[in-house]
């Protein structure tokens, strides 16, 4: 049996023996950033632990993250990064995107914490995330963007919440496996959409091709479309994952149609080429339009013909939604609509007794 070796002295020995020269770990450092000075040169110059600390002010600039742990915080909507004049700083403005956290394949971008900041006014995205692990977008306003305010791709457990997405030209928040390609279903391993407050969107919230999440608690209203589960033919299918307890009101705004969608207009939850999903206890109040899609909560076969299947709507208030307030314009199999507060449903004998 070896020696129980004691105290300062004997721990000095065993090390002069084994010669283990001791490795300091890296001490977190905060990195202040004040106006006029540069938030890129901050984060190229901070290493994985750091907080880079943003003062109020307006910033010019995209800014690019790929550093792994790094935590960037402003100090609430007075933070402000806008594109700055030339849009050519970094692959970040290049790509036309505010904020980017940016991985790859076989080098995720972990644990990237963003909070309490504006980002505005970009071509494309507020935010953008790639290939990302456990990145968390907190207390975020993602405003007048001209497609995503808020959007994650090919990442996992990814956490958003308190974020304030407004009047951007496509999705207040995009999870997806990824937008320019076909595939299958990305399982996200438990993401979260939470506390979220998101209006005057095409869309509050997209998920296209994705598994195994969470929205719940977000405040979703004058967008053209609440929350959208968006699937097709790949396999694994989109789907098994829970929608519930969000306010879903008033999504009356018009959008025209594009490429792959038909006009959107007064529509509170859809899912469209889903499966096992799982929508309950929410709030979905006075959506009305005259789209296909329109309606409270509605299942829609995706624009490929691949139909809604095993998915449960339950115990939700829908009310005050035209044409109806439950519909299955679907022929998938084994979807159920069993305790939802409503008045009117295609086809007829869906919602519970008022």
């Amino acid at each position: 049996m070896p020696p129980r070796w004691a105290g300062p002295v004997a721990a000095t020995v065993v090390l002069g023996l084994v010669n283990v020269v001791p490795m300091a770990a890296h001490a977190a450092d905060r990195i202040v950033v004040r106006p006029g000075e540069s938030i890129q040169a901050a984060v190229d110059r901070a290493k994985p632990g750091d907080v880079v600390s943003v003062e109020p002010g307006v910033y010019r600039g995209s800014v690019q993250v790929t550093v792994p742990r790094l935590t960037l915080t402003g100090s609430g909507p007075g933070t402000v990064i806008a594109p700055s004049a030339a849009g050519t700083e970094n692959a970040c403005a290049v790509a036309g995107h505010g904020l980017c956290v940016t991985g790859t394949a076989d080098h995720e971008a972990s644990d990237v914490r963003l909070r309490e900041f504006s980002v505005v006014g970009f071509k494309k995205n507020g935010v953008n995330a790639t290939w990302a692990d456990r990145i968390e977008v907190r207390q975020v306003t993602a405003r007048d963007n001209g497609q995503q305010g808020i959007s994650l791709e090919k990442s996992v457990h990814g956490t958003f919440r308190n974020n304030d997405s407004e009047n951007n030209g496509e999705s207040g928040i995009l999870l997806a496996n990824t937008v320019d390609s076909e595939g299958g279903a990305l399982d996200t391993q438990g993401a979260v959409v939470r506390d979220n407050r998101l209006t005057g969107n095409r869309v509050g919230v997209v998920l296209r091709r994705v598994r195994n999440m969470v929205v719940e608690n977000n405040r979703i209203t004058d967008n053209c479309g609440g929350v959208f589960v968006v699937g097709d033919e790949g396999v694994p299918r989109a789907g098994s994952l829970t929608v519930r307890g969000n306010l879903v009101a008033e999504n009356n705004k018009y959008c025209k149609p594009n490429g792959r969608l038909p006009f959107i207009q007064g529509v509170g939850i859809l899912l469209t080429g889903a499966e096992n999903t799982l929508v309950t206890g929410n709030q979905v109040l006075g959506n009305a339009g005259t789209s296909p899609m329109s309606g409270g909560v509605v299942l829609f076969r995706s624009n490929v013909g691949v139909a809604n299947s095993g998915n449960t709507i339950r115990q939700n208030i829908v009310q005050g939604n035209a044409p109806a307030d439950l519909a299955d314009r679907d022929t998938g199999a084994g979807n159920t609509f069993s305790g939802n507060s409503c008045r009117a449903s295609e086809p007829t004998g869906r919602c519970a007794a008022l």
